[in-house]
């Protein structure tokens, strides 16, 4: 029964998991968190995760119960991710490694998202829409990869959301997506943005450029509030990813659907999902905050796979790269 240990920590969340044959054993975590409208830069979210990350590692053993005698291999974020954080991280996972002479793995942030998803909710093979500050995919496996379908052209869904919320000031407390969808609750005025689809791709930047141009305006003549605009925001972006991951559902055509990453753990986007899935015939799966948004677990579980499979990353490779595609991975764990 092989116990990984898992660091993540490609942005401003940081996270020690450790995972168990299928079971979560621990999964502390802890966020950068900076004032309103203001973002996080990689230099200064290293330097958090270098302060916090020894202690969550005692955290993750106790929580746990086991020792360092009962870790078999130790696994961390490659990439993609932010460099400095990045780095930070794998250095710790490096040296814990070395020190308590176990196996290393390098894992892709994006895939330890997908299997913890599969591991969490049951899905079987499902078609993911993989939404997070850093990316936006739609995926689906075949013959040993997780296939892209469709993805954003430009910034992420999450980045879209955030930088909105730098431009109204909106708090970054718990989470900039999280205090945009509780005002969205409020918004009773759909404003029209920019709606980009391009085939299986979407592209955010245009309705972030036309927010950053507009907003002030609007709110200081009435003709909206603030909440209007989170409200319509929400609408925009979600009827686009939904578009391209029924798209992608019909091609393969798969009667699952499952969302991952922390923009997942928004309940609009899972009630427009599943919506379409009830038309569909098709199921919906997604999980909450404790593992949708970046978790050490998800690492320790995709560690946990490639373990079994026989993977192992040597020293001489164990970097880290901010730029790592879902589809450059050999997934040999899968049929």
């Amino acid at each position: 029964m092989p116990a990984v240990l898992g660091f993540e920590g490609s942005a401003n969340k940081i996270g020690v998991g450790v995972v168990r044959d299928g079971t979560v054993l621990a999964n502390p975590r802890r966020t950068y968190v900076t004032p309103p409208g203001t973002g996080f830069l990689p230099g200064d979210t290293a330097r958090h995760h270098r302060a916090v990350i020894l202690d969550l590692l005692e955290e993750a053993l106790t929580e746990a119960g086991l020792t360092s005698q009962d870790i078999d291999c130790i696994a961390y974020t490659k990439g993609p991710g932010m460099g400095a954080p990045l780095a930070s991280v794998a250095v710790v996972a490096r040296t814990v490694a070395q020190l308590w002479n176990k196996p290393l793995l390098g894992v892709n942030h994006c895939i330890g998202h997908i299997e913890m998803g599969r591991l969490i909710t049951g899905a079987t093979s499902p078609t993911v829409l993989y939404v997070s500050g850093g990316n936006t995919q739609v995926i689906a496996y075949s013959e040993h990869r997780y296939r892209i379908f469709g993805e954003t052209i430009d910034i992420a869904v999450g980045n879209c959301l955030d930088r909105f919320a730098r431009v109204l000031k909106i708090s970054n407390d718990p989470s900039p997506g999280y205090n945009i969808e509780q005002m969205a609750k409020r918004g009773k005025k759909l404003v029209e943005l920019p709606y980009t689809v391009k085939g299986m791709d979407v592209s955010f930047s245009g309705i972030l450029s036309f927010i950053e141009d507009a907003a002030q305006r609007m709110l200081a003549t009435g003709e909206c509030t603030s909440e209007d605009l989170c409200f319509s925001l929400q609408e925009t972006v979600f009827a686009m990813l939904v578009e391209i991951t029924e798209r992608a559902m019909a091609h393969c055509g798969s009667q699952e659907a499952l969302i991952v990453g922390g923009v997942g753990c928004n309940m609009r986007l899972q009630e427009m999902m599943e919506t379409m899935c009830q038309e569909r015939g098709a199921r919906l799966f997604a999980t909450d905050e404790r593992f949708c948004i970046d978790n050490g677990a998800m690492i320790a579980q995709a560690g946990w796979e490639m373990f079994q499979a026989g993977h192992r990353t040597p020293l001489s490779d164990s970097g880290i790269t901010q730029r790592y595609r879902t589809d450059e991975v050999e997934v040999t764990w899968r049929d």
